[in-house]
């Protein structure tokens, strides 16, 4: 759970969904809206690809990166 102060200084709603990843020393918390905004810019110049299907193999490679670890 966000505390109620950091909520309000990130302009976050409570129950606010958000993603969680790492860059190997931090953990970083961001609305789920905002990572599908950034992977819908990223491959909006791709046809014929799912970004469902690319999000899936995505945590897919994850899953087995932290199965090993």
């Amino acid at each position: 759970m966000v505390p109620a102060e950091l909520r309000r200084e990130l302009g976050l709603e409570e129950g606010t969904e958000l993603a969680i990843r790492s860059d190997g020393q931090r953990l970083i918390l961001e609305p789920r809206s905002e990572v599908l905004r950034r992977l819908r810019r990223r491959f909006s110049d791709v046809r014929d690809v799912s970004l469902a299907d690319e999000l899936a193999t995505d945590r897919g490679t994850e899953a087995g990166r932290e199965s090993r670890e």
